[in-house]
């Protein structure tokens, strides 16, 4: 079981990772905050001060086209916002 599936890369997540030293990554729906630590320490070689999490909910839309009412939804995910020991970085960039 992975814990850490991909690091969430966004305009918001980059200045927070410049500015604040946090970093976010979609993760196991299972997973609790120790073992996102113990693996993020582990991936990326760094000290983790702060893990918080958010479960996203999945959103559900109704489309009405010609072949009749045409319903869907997104996954549920859960993710996590790392944050690193001052003066430490985490390169997302050359894992991918």
């Amino acid at each position: 079981m992975s814990i850490l599936i991909k690091p969430i890369i966004t305009e918001k997540a980059t200045a927070d990772s410049e500015v604040y030293n946090r970093y976010g990554f979609v993760v196991d729906k299972k997973a609790n905050k120790v073992e996102i630590k113990k693996a993020v320490e582990a991936a990326y070689g760094v000290s983790v001060t702060k893990v918080r999490t958010i479960n996203v909910r999945p959103d559900r839309k109704t489309r009405y086209t010609k072949t009749g009412m045409v319903t869907g939804k997104t996954k549920a995910v859960k993710k996590a916002i790392v944050q690193v020991a001052e003066g430490e970085v985490i390169d997302l960039y050359s894992n991918l």
